[in-house]
Order: structure tokens, then C-alpha cells, then sequence
């Protein structure tokens, strides 16, 4: 082919064939072009116009472009899209034949460095993931901001936790076979050169100037070696520009963080899909009044953590400023003159900051001090280190301001900043002088007064003379080019001009980018001391913005402990609450676990508040977590190791998964990970199913909770035979949300209260759904008319009262009669009766070598009342006894099942 197209063609092929995954912009002239498939490609992407362009013979390919000077929004639809995008430059000199070109960076959706095409208070993450035996290792990286990361862990959940709180933007991975399916953005795929320890090994060490590891926390720890190393390597490979804002790696402690899954956590932030951000909990909390601090604050969302003593400090700077009203306000007005610290820092450092982002750094730097005088005197230990950690950076700021050119100028260095670009740029303007001072002189000469000199970037500069006036021409003018109404010439004395001037322009370029080129490299050294400055100015800013929210919503600060109560009075959803009129959202308190039982029923009538009630105390407690102060009239919250919630209906038909099996899943892992000091909201379980199967399995779980897990659970069901059950374990208690029937019509009092419901009132619920009135009165009367389920029991438990409930599917429907009463009535099943208290059980367990004691403990027993688990439990107990009386001791160690020890 090589030999049938042109130069330009095949330049074009050899650099495609470096980046065969990538779309190749190719740059000719003002333009970014595409060929081939990539053409086709990016035209349908972008909704471009596909066209063709002829290169030798028979060479026809698809083409087309975008402008230079707008590419940065094309470029973002591209990556958004998931596509990477090799951007080709010229680097040669334009008109001497084929330019050089090559490719000086690929864009991925995890190396966006342009601000303009970052959301600012957002972090963009590029991410890498490792697992060597059982240990996984996860390094990110944020190359607009220069945070770089690494982790350990041996827990998938873990793992899969971090990378939901981190949301990246791409992930590297050497194969997909041993990790499982990863929570991220984009997931590219390196060969494994870029894992290899001893090449990661090397790479962190050349880069980070260490003869050791141990700060970045990865000596010793293979699998962060490999994961930090390949980030490293991907880097070189696609900007190494990228490299020089990356100065420390640095070690993160997942397992003091938070358990809270994607779900969870979109449930409680109000980030599900179709979901603003500025619509959740991020958008009541930010405050803040930089880019910096938003973006801390949303890593201090994403990341609510364990450790009491950091949610103690970030609590004492809330409160500091919640009491110092004028210096929180101060404060703010002053940090509202801070621009985007890291970013510029990040961008200076890669050696691609334009003269305006100088300036805006010069800005933010000479709004330090009076900072510095606002905070002088806080005692809190938060604020106190972020005082000591600002480096006003005075000499960088005063080196800024001196070097960079204002706005608007043609030079990015300030006149009489350096003698040589002064020189220089003096003799650009004396040239330019003596050509204006050509074209008065000639005219004087010729006597041509329309004659002029002029420019343009294909011949140069000229003498132009219209064709009337050609015979006054003087014999020293030579021709250069012939228009249509006049012709242009060129003198000794206008060409001696012309050089003095290209050559003066090229030597204030070449000075004016050297200068600028050593400003960028001498700031970027500093990049350690200012992004250091720009983490304490976020600090500061993340704790005056959740002092305004506790002001603004009446938040309050929570007392914490280490132990595994819960209580919240007069507790809130700061969203609902938002919504709702002034004073119309009904406060509710909260007691669990510690000297309060651990588990609560909680029943109500459809749309009566069981949700919300369940959603704000999780939010209380992830609030609590974060460091924030709470929505709540008062709190004392025993810290949390993990929040589940399992609520509302979702499927995901995409991977197979219907709403029952996803239900069941999610279930099964709160089973398998909850512990006493985790907090778990359950709604509705079992509802997906059959009535029988749904309820034996809500039961099943209520039970496992209460008796084995022992987590502060929030469990809301319309099962009334959960709340029975509940009134059986010690541990549980039952709440409602109070409504009541009124003329006909149901009045919802979002009160939650001691007690069962009676009523689900789901017949006025489909009324106020809008549910056609035939149907209503149907259900009404089939409701009125149903005969009761047979109860399933396997032993005979004590008389319990009857209940309605739907008739058998093979049963014939009562007859209609238009004129039967609406009754509104809560379906049971009972298919379990109060269950044994555990503690019988170990006491069996007890006396099981004592056969005189045994025969007591089995006359005690109320077979009446045990369940057929406990039935299985006591007969292993007397299977146990029974095979150790008789020799069998290797199946007479003690077990456990279902949560019993027995002996």
C-alpha cells in the first residue's frame, strides 16, 4: 500500500498502527481528521457528516474532523462514550514539506487532565485492581488533582465497597478470570508487561525518588506493588505528563471504613438513577466554596468511617464554628476567592497551564493570609492542623505575579520581567515601525497614495499597487503576485524588513516559551507545598459548610459511643422534610439496641411513613459517620460497622436476576455480613412470592437477626405475624405508624408509636391511586366474603385469634352483591407459633451428660410451644448425649446450629 499512497497517508497509517484501539485525531492544519474506521466510528458518535477524501491512486477512504480550537467538547462526548482517543500533533515545521507529527497523548475516561472537560467538584479516578493468592490490592489515582492511593484487602466485599465509594472512572486489570464482576465506569484490559513486580517495583521507586517503600505503605505487599506500578506504567504509556503531579503515594485504610453497598447507599443519599446530584443528601450538605472543598466533602459522603477519634475532631470543628457565627462567615467569604488549588497546581506541574491559570493560583495564594488572620485563635484539633498545614506560598505568589503577563497579551511573560524578551520584543516593534514607516515613504516616492503594504500568511508582506497605477511602478519594485484589480511587489528594503521582523517574532517566541516553560517547571517543584496547602484549605472548607447546614436545618450534634445502642429523638429526613410545607414533617424517636431490644417490627398502612422511618435513621447514623451534625431534636448513635437496606422493589433482568431472586440475594448477604454492631433496614421481605413461602421465609430471617446476628434491625413488613412473633422475643419490639379512618377516608399520622397495626387500609390506598371504582368495590366485597386459609402448624400451639384471609386459588368466588360494606382487613397466615426461648435450649445443652437432669429439663418442656427447629435442636442435644454416653465422641463435639451451642 505503501507504495500506492501518499506521504501523508502513510504517516497516518504508522501512527494508527501504534494505537489500534484508539480513535486517531490526526491534525492538518485547523482540524482534528479521523479515516477509515475510525471515521465511521466518530461520525456516528459525534453526528457528524462522514466524508471522503482521495489519497494516490485508487484511495478513497472514509473522513472527518473536528475544529482544533473546539475539540474539548467533542472529546468529551467521545470518552463519555467509552472510546480513547489518540491525539496526533504536529511537531515539525509547517511548509517544509511532509510535517512531522506524532502522538503526544491518548485520552481515556481515567487520564482527563482538562478542567473543562471535569466536573470541579468531582474527583475523576483511575483505578487499578490486583489479586495475588487471596489478597486483593487496589491503587487509584486522580490525575487532575494528583491524589495517589493504594489498598489491601482479603475480603471480596470489602473490595467491591471501596471501588462503589470511589466510582471510577477506569479500571485497569490484567484479566477478567479470578476477579469478579467490578462496580466501575470503564475496565481496560493491559497486557500483563505492565503487572511484571520487578518492572512495578522499579517504576515506583524511579518515580517516587525512594531506595524503600514502606511510606507508600506497599514494602513487603506484592499485590500493591503490582496495582501502584501499573498505574504508573499505564501512564507512561498514554501521558506522561500526567506523571509530574504525582509526588507521594500514599496508603488507605479500608477497613475502618463504613460497610455500605451501592444500593445502600444511593437509597440513603437519594442517588438513584434519573437523580441529581444537587437533589440528594451532597446537594443539602454542600455548602462549600470551593472546588477543593467539594470535592473533600463528597469524599467524606462516599466514605463514612468507623474511627471515633477523627468523628470527634471533625464534630469539634462543626461546633467551633456553629458557635463563632462571624468567623464562619468570614471564612467563607475568603474562601470564596480561592479557586481550584489542585487542579491548577496539577496542571501547572504537567507543564500545560495556560497564563490564566498562573493568575488564578497568584489569586488564591494572596487570599491566604487573610484567611490565616480569620482562623488565628481556634482551639479545635481539626482546625488548629489545618492552621498549621497552610503555606500562604507569599514567594510563589510574588514569583507568579511578576513573571505572567495580564490577560489579553500577545507575550505570557510581563514586560520587564526578563531582559532578553524585552530585548527582543523591542526590535519585533521597531520592524514593525519601519514597515508602517515603508508604506508613508513610498507613497511620498511613487506618489501613488493608494499604495500599501500589507501581510498575509501565504506570500508575506507586500507592496500593493492597483492596476491604474501600475505605470507609476519604480524599476526596484519586483513583481510577486498578480490580482484581479491589482498587483503586489516586494523591495530590497521591505524584504531586509520583513527578515529583521520573522527573525525578531521567532526569537521573542522561542524566549517567551523557554521563560514560560522554566515558570511551569519551577512552580510544579513546589506542587507538594501547595497541594498540601490546598488539602488543609478543603479541611477548612468541608467544616464551614456542615456549620452552615446545622444552622441553616437545625442539626444537631450526635453523642457518640463504642458500644451497640442506638437512640435518636425526634429524628428527621432533612429531604422530605425539604420538600414538605414549613413544619409539616412529623419527628420520631428511635430506640435500639444497648438496654433496648435490637430488633423492631415496624407495621403501618401503606403510604404511611414506615419507609421514611426506616431511611432517616439510617441517615442519621451514615450522617453520624461522616462526622456531620444530624437532622434530630437529639442523638446518641453507637458507631456502626455496616448499614444494609434492603427497601423497595428493583430487579436487574440485564444479569438474570428478577425482584424476588435480587431481594433474596441482598438478604442472604445481610444474613452472611451483618454483626451486633451493624445497623439493618428491611422492608417488606418476602412480599415477591407466595403468602405462605413469603411469610415462613420474613420469619426466618426476623429470627436469624434477632437470635443470631443480634443487629440493630428496623424490620417493616405487612406480615402481622411477624409482630406476633415479636412479642415473643426478648429482643424485639413492635412499632406502627399511626393512621386512622375518617368519614370514609384514611388520615395518615406519620407517627410511629408502640404497638401493632390492625389495619393495612390498602383498599382507600387504590382509591387514592386513582383505582377505578368497580374494582374497588370487587376487592371490597371479595375481601368481605373470604374464607380463612387452613392453618399450616406443626405442632398445636395455644389458641390464637382468627383472621381473614384471601380464599383459596381453587376455591369459587362469592357472588357479587353491589350492595356488601367496604371493609378494609389485614391478611394473616399463621404458620409458625411463638418460638422456644434459647435459653431452654442451653440449659438442655447443659444438663445433656446428666441423665436424671435431662429427664427433668425434657418434663419442662413445652412441646405445645417449640417450633419444629427447636424440636430438631433438643433431639440433637439428646443425639449428642446419647452418642457420647455410648462412645461416639468424634460425633458428640459440640456444633453449632442455627446459632445454638449446644454441648
Amino acid at each position: 500500500m505503501s507504495g500506492q499512497t501518499t506521504p501523508a497517508r502513510q504517516q497516518y497509517l504508522d501512527l494508527k498502527a501504534q494505537h489500534p484501539d484508539a480513535l486517531l485525531w490526526f491534525r492538518l492544519g485547523d482540524f482534528y481528521e479521523m479515516f477509515d474506521d475510525d471515521a465511521r466510528v466518530a461520525a456516528n458518535a459525534l453526528r457528524i457528516t462522514l466524508t471522503h477524501r482521495t489519497f494516490g491512486k485508487g484511495q478513497r477512504v472514509p473522513m472527518c474532523g473536528v475544529p482544533h480550537h473546539a475539540y474539548a467538547r467533542f472529546l468529551a462526548r467521545l470518552v463519555r462514550q467509552g472510546h480513547s482517543v489518540a491525539i496526533c500533533e504536529q511537531v515539525g515545521e509547517v511548509g517544509r514539506g511532509i510535517v512531522d507529527r506524532q502522538v503526544v497523548r491518548v485520552v481515556t475516561a481515567g487520564t482527563i487532565s482538562e478542567p473543562e472537560l471535569l466536573r470541579a467538584g468531582e474527583n475523576n479516578y483511575l483505578g487499578a485492581v490486583v489479586l495475588q493468592g487471596s489478597t486483593f490490592a487496589l491503587a487509584y489515582v486522580d490525575v487532575s488533582t494528583g491524589e495517589f492511593r493504594v489498598a489491601e484487602t482479603d475480603a471480596v466485599e470489602t473490595l467491591l465497597a471501596e471501588l462503589a465509594r470511589l466510582s471510577l472512572a477506569e479500571c485497569l486489570a490484567e484479566g477478567l478470570d479470578a476477579l469478579p464482576a467490578l462496580p466501575v465506569g470503564r475496565l481496560t484490559i493491559v497486557d500483563r508487561s505492565l503487572w511484571l513486580q520487578d518492572g512495578c517495583r522499579e517504576r515506583l521507586l524511579g518515580h517516587l525518588g525512594a531506595r524503600a517503600l514502606h511510606t507508600a505503605g506497599c514494602e513487603g505487599r506484592p499485590a500493591s506493588i503490582a496495582a501502584a506500578g501499573a498505574i504508573l506504567g499505564y501512564l507512561e504509556r498514554t501521558n506522561r505528563a500526567l506523571l509530574n503531579a504525582l509526588h507521594t503515594l500514599r496508603p488507605q485504610r479500608i477497613d475502618w471504613m463504613v460497610g455500605v453497598d451501592a444500593t445502600t447507599r444511593a437509597m440513603l443519599l437519594g442517588t438513584g438513577a434519573g437523580t441529581e446530584r444537587r437533589e440528594g443528601i451532597h446537594g443539602l450538605l454542600d455548602r462549600t466554596c470551593t472546588p477543593i472543598g467539594a470535592r473533600m466533602l463528597s469524599r467524606w459522603i462516599r466514605r463514612p468511617i468507623c474511627g471515633m477519634q477523627p468523628l470527634l475532631e471533625r464534630q469539634e470543628g462543626i461546633a467551633e464554628l456553629l458557635a463563632h457565627g462571624d468567623r464562619r462567615q468570614g471564612l467563607r467569604g475568603i474562601l470564596g476567592r480561592i479557586g481550584d488549588l489542585e487542579r491548577l497546581t496539577t496542571r501547572i506541574a504537567q507543564e500545560r497551564a495556560a497564563p490564566e491559570e498562573f493568575l488564578a493560583l497568584c489569586e488564591s495564594l494572596e487570599a491566604i493570609p487573610d484567611l490565616l488572620l480569620c482562623l488565628h485563635g481556634v482551639t479545635s484539633a481539626l482546625l488548629v492542623e489545618a492552621l498549621d498545614d497552610i503555606d500562604p506560598a507569599a514567594d510563589i505568589a510574588a514569583g507568579v505575579r511578576a513573571a505572567v503577563a495580564e490577560p489579553g497579551s500577545a507575550a505570557r511573560i510581563r514586560p520587564g520581567y526578563d531582559p532578553e524578551i524585552d530585548r527582543l520584543a523591542t526590535a519585533v516593534g521597531e520592524a514593525r515601525e519601519q514597515l508602517a514607516a515603508l508604506e508613508r515613504a513610498e507613497r511620498e516616492r511613487t506618489g501613488i497614495r493608494s499604495l500599501k503594504v500589507g501581510f498575509n500568511q501565504v506570500v508575506g508582506y507586500y507592496i500593493e499597487v492597483t492596476n491604474p497605477n501600475i505605470a507609476k511602478v519604480p524599476a526596484d519594485y519586483a513583481r510577486k503576485q498578480s490580482m484581479s484589480n491589482a498587483e503586489r511587489f516586494v523591495t530590497p528594503e521591505l524584504l531586509q524588513w520583513e527578515a529583521a521582523l520573522a527573525e525578531a517574532e521567532a526569537g521573542l517566541q522561542a524566549a517567551d516559551n523557554a521563560r514560560y516553560l522554566a515558570l511551569q517547571r519551577a512552580v510544579g517543584a513546589e506542587a507538594g507545598r501547595l497541594l498540601g496547602t490546598a488539602d488543609a484549605l478543603a479541611r477548612v472548607d468541608v467544616i464551614a459548610s456542615l456549620a452552615e447546614v446545622g444552622e441553616l436545618h437545625g442539626f444537631v450534634r450526635p453523642e457518640l459511643e463504642e458500644g451497640t445502642g442506638l437512640e435518636i429523638v425526634g429524628g428527621r429526613h432533612p429531604l422530605v422534610e425539604r420538600a414538605l410545607p414549613g413544619g409539616g414533617f412529623i419527628p420520631n424517636d428511635c430506640r435500639l439496641g444497648g438496654e433496648h431490644p435490637h430488633l423492631a417490627i415496624v407495621t403501618g398502612p401503606n403510604m404511611g411513613g414506615k419507609s421514611t422511618y426506616l431511611r432517616q435513621v439510617a441517615l442519621i447514623v451514615y450522617l453520624t459517620q461522616i462526622g456531620s451534625f444530624v437532622p434530630a431534636a437529639a442523638a446518641r448513635i453507637g458507631l456502626v460497622d455496616r448499614i444494609f437496606a434492603r427497601i423497595g422493589a428493583h430487579d436487574d433482568l440485564a444479569a438474570g436476576q428478577s425482584t424476588f431472586l435480587l431481594e433474596m440475594a441482598e438478604t442472604a448477604a445481610i444474613a452472611r455480613l451483618a454483626t451486633p454492631h451493624s445497623l439493618v433496614l428491611l422492608d417488606e421481605i418476602g412480599r415477591g412470592t407466595t403468602s405462605a413461602d413469603g411469610l415462613a421465609i420474613a420469619l426466618a430471617v426476623a429470627e436469624h437477626l434477632h437470635e443470631i446476628v443480634a443487629a440493630r434491625t428496623l424490620f417493616a413488613t405487612h406480615y402481622s405475624e411477624l409482630a406476633r412473633a415479636a412479642e415473643y422475643w426478648p429482643g424485639a419490639v413492635n412499632l406502627h405508624v399511626r393512621a386512622e379512618e375518617h368519614e370514609g377516608s384514611v388520615v395518615f399520622l406519620y407517627r410511629v408509636t408502640p404497638g401493632v397495626a390492625d389495619r393495612s387500609f390498602a383498599l382507600h390506598v387504590a382509591r387514592m391511586a386513582g383505582m377505578p371504582e368497580p374494582i374497588t368495590l370487587r376487592a371490597a366485597e371479595l375481601l368481605a366474603n373470604a374464607a380463612p386459609v387452613p392453618v399450616v402448624r406443626a405442632t398445636n400451639p395455644p389458641p390464637m385469634p382468627d383472621t381473614p384471609a384471601v380464599p383459596a386459588l381453587d376455591a369459587p368466588l362469592p357472588a357479587r352483591n353491589d350492595a356488601v360494606a367496604v371493609q378494609d382487613t389485614t391478611v394473616e397466615a399463621d404458620i409458625l407459633p411463638p418460638r422456644l426461648e434459647p435459653r431452654a435450649l442451653r440449659r438442655l445443652a447443659e444438663v445433656a451428660h446428666d441423665a436424671d437432669g435431662l429427664a427433668a429439663e425434657l418434663l419442662r418442656l413445652d412441646l405445645a410451644a417449640t417450633t419444629p427447629i427447636e424440636a430438631l435442636n433438643a433431639l440433637f442435644a439428646l443425639q449428642q448425649w446419647a452418642r457420647a454416653s455410648h462412645g461416639q465422641g468424634a460425633d458428640g463435639q459440640a456444633r453449632e446450629q442455627r446459632g445454638y451451642q449446644l454441648g
